[in-house]
Order: C-alpha cells, then sequence, then structure tokens
C-alpha cells in the first residue's frame, strides 16, 4: 500500500524543478566546475593581466553568473552589474563626502540594502550592500578605483556568460522526459495497489492513503510544467545547444491527458474512501462489484504501464497492441461491474455509480483521441541535461 513514507519517496522522485539545487546531480557537478573554472579565468584576466586593485570582483560576479540557462545568465549580468555599480558608487561618495569609513557605512548600507530590496532584480538585490562594504573595507574611494570596480564586474560578467554559454551549455530537456515518464508510472502503481486492495477487506486508513497518494499527483503536473519552463528558456540566447543533443519531450497534450487522468484517480479514490469511512451514510460496495472494479483498475494498470513504455522507449505495434488489449480487457470488465448497479438501494447505488462514473471517466480520457492524444510520440531515447 501507498503508506506516508512511500508518498513522500513519490514527491522526492517528482520534485519540482523550480531551483538550480533540485536539478540532477550531474547538472550540479557541471555547472560547479564551470564557475570554479570561470572564477579562475576572471581572476587571471583582472588580477595578472590588467594587474586591477580589487581583482575578486571579476570571479565573484562570473561565479555568480553561471546559472541555470544562459538566458538567466543575460538577465542576471544586468541585474548584477547596476547592483555591484550601484553599491560602489554609493560606497566611494559616502566615504569621499565624509572622510571616514564608519560614517560612510552608516549611510551607504541602508541605502544600498533598500535599494536591492526594492528594485525588482531578486537574489542580485544583496550584490548592493556587499559591494559597498567591499569598497570600505578596501579604503580606495578615487576615480580611478572606482573605474576599476566597474571593469572588473564586467569582465567577471563577461567571463562567467562566455563559459555558460560556450562549455557544455545547460539544455534541460532530459529533465522533461524523466518527469513525463514518472506520470503514468505513479498512475499506474497507484492503479495497481487500488486493484489488490478491492479484492482485500480494505479499511478506512488504507483508503485514506489511496486518496492521499492520488492527491500528490497534481503537484507532480506542476513539477513538469515547471520543467517545461527550464526548458524552453534553455534555448533561448543559447549559441552552444546545437552541439548538445536535446531529448524529445512529449506535447503539453500529454500533460492535459494525466491531469484528467489524476483527477479520476482523486474522485475514484475519494469515493472509497467514503465507503470505508464509519462517519460517512455511504454504504461499502458489495464483493463481486469490487471484483469487477478491480479487474477494471487492473487492466487500466497496464495501460499506463505501457504508456510509460512506451514513453521511455518509443511506441512500437507491438506495445500499442498490447495497450490496445489491455484498454478493450478495462471496458469489458467495466461492463460487467455496470450489471451491479440494478436493484440496490439509494445510497448503495450512490457509490456504485460514482465508482463506475469515474471508471469510465479514466477510460474514456486513457483511449486515443484522434490525434493520438493518449500516446506518446516516438522519438529518441537519448539525450543529455
Amino acid at each position: 500500500m501507498l503508506g506516508s513514507g512511500k508518498a513522500a519517496a513519490v514527491r522526492e522522485r517528482l520534485g519540482a524543478l523550480t531551483s538550480d539545487v533540485r536539478l540532477p546531480g550531474r547538472y550540479q557537478l557541471v555547472q560547479s566546475l564551470k564557475a570554479a573554472a570561470a572564477a579562475a579565468l576572471a581572476w587571471a584576466l583582472t588580477g595578472w593581466w590588467l594587474a586591477a586593485p580589487m581583482a575578486l570582483m571579476a570571479p565573484w560576479a562570473a561565479v555568480a553568473l553561471v546559472q541555470g540557462t544562459v538566458y538567466r545568465s543575460l538577465r542576471s549580468a544586468v541585474e548584477l552589474i547596476a547592483m555591484m555599480a550601484s553599491g560602489t558608487l554609493l560606497a566611494a561618495g559616502a566615504a569621499a563626502v565624509t572622510g571616514n569609513t564608519m560614517t560612510a557605512m552608516l549611510i551607504a548600507l541602508p541605502l544600498t540594502v533598500l535599494l536591492g530590496n526594492w528594485l525588482p532584480v531578486g537574489e542580485q538585490g544583496l550584490y548592493a550592500p556587499t559591494t559597498a562594504l567591499f569598497v570600505l573595507a578596501y579604503g580606495t574611494y578615487s576615480l580611478s578605483a572606482v573605474g576599476h570596480r566597474l571593469l572588473e564586474t564586467v569582465v567577471g560578467a563577461v567571463v562567467g556568460i562566455a563559459v555558460n554559454a560556450i562549455v557544455l551549455p545547460p539544455v534541460h530537456s532530459l529533465h522533461v522526459r524523466t518527469l513525463a515518464c514518472a506520470l503514468p508510472r505513479e498512475c499506474s502503481r497507484l492503479l495497481r495497489e487500488l486493484s489488490e486492495g478491492l479484492v482485500e477487506e480494505y479499511d478506512e486508513e488504507r483508503a485514506e492513503r489511496w486518496h492521499r497518494a492520488a492527491g500528490e499527483l497534481p503537484r507532480a503536473l506542476s513539477d513538469l510544467r515547471a520543467a517545461r519552463g527550464w526548458s524552453t528558456e534553455s534555448f533561448r540566447f543559447n549559441p552552444g545547444h546545437r552541439m548538445r543533443r536535446s531529448t524529445p519531450s512529449p506535447s503539453e497534450r500529454w500533460d492535459v491527458v494525466w491531469a484528467q487522468v489524476g483527477n479520476q484517480l482523486l474522485s475514484i479514490t475519494l469515493t472509497l474512501w467514503e465507503t470505508a469511512s464509519a462517519r460517512r451514510a455511504l454504504p461499502r460496495p458489495p464483493g463481486p462489484f469490487l471484483e469487477d472494479l478491480s479487474t477494471v483498475l487492473a487492466a487500466a494498470s497496464e495501460v499506463c504501464a505501457a504508456d510509460e513504455t512506451a514513453m521511455e522507449q518509443g511506441p512500437d505495434d507491438a506495445c500499442l497492441e498490447e495497450r490496445a488489449g489491455h484498454l478493450t480487457g478495462a471496458r469489458r470488465a467495466l461492463a460487467e461491474a455496470k450489471r451491479h448497479l440494478r436493484g440496490p438501494g439509494p445510497d448503495a447505488g450512490a457509490s456504485l455509480g460514482s465508482l463506475v462514473a469515474g471508471c469510465q471517466a479514466l477510460l474514456d480520457d486513457l483511449t486515443p483521441g484522434e490525434d493520438g492524444s493518449a500516446v506518446p510520440a516516438s522519438g529518441a531515447r537519448t539525450g543529455r541535461i
């Protein structure tokens, strides 16, 4: 059964792609090495070649601009340069007016912190006050020194963007495909758990766990949509993406299909939970009906498993034929289950009708449309991030 630990594991596997630290480990390693290389190159240019008096500004900017996408590096560069320039100018101006480092800090830091929080620059706002601190700590406020600070920042930004765009430029299409494959796999797993549990004497606690597990599926869809956003962004202004193999991803219609399937599973598991609850008036469905329903859900589980296989390996005739056979078997079993609708009292009929309607909608959602939307399109299996 899908216990809380298993549900947590599902959430972890389907974690949203909303920040760099949640991307795959290989990506983290590559980006970390690129950031280190960019910092070293920026230091060599400013510290050795230009002999800049505060060369650390360049590697600092370079590290910050090795972002998850080239587009994000470019956007962040504008924000970072603006913040570091503001911090430099405010700190130098405050020091020149007051002639005292402590007094200059009392003037410059509130202004730079407010500026970083007020402007829509996100995490880059932190660079305004920290740059001001560095400038005041070094104690050089001349026009030449200010010019060097700005030059070092620009050099570091250019190096960071160039390294990110040229050296293994980040392309996130593989993660989209991974999350897309996870949807039918988790639906298949839950349907199999339901099928096995219905022929046993399931209780309220078990039915509640089923419903909670079904509630994880919308989160997985949200993660997939976020991953699609990253994948699309990773191709923008990325001159090196053609040098890397990208992984074909299913169309957005795939997301719609599995959103509908997830909604039906929520409805089915909610009805089962209510029929198992002592606080509800809905009686538990009779055993023969549950046996037929179990057959329906088992066949639907195989349909979802076939979709996962087709997504991973590309659909072939054997896979599609097997999928169609399971779908036909599910409809046949559902027709048998509908026979139990005749005769029960209104309370029992309400629960049976709800379960039958949910299963009917589930099979309809799993049935390919004229555009084949319920079946993934074929494509290469290989890809990189």
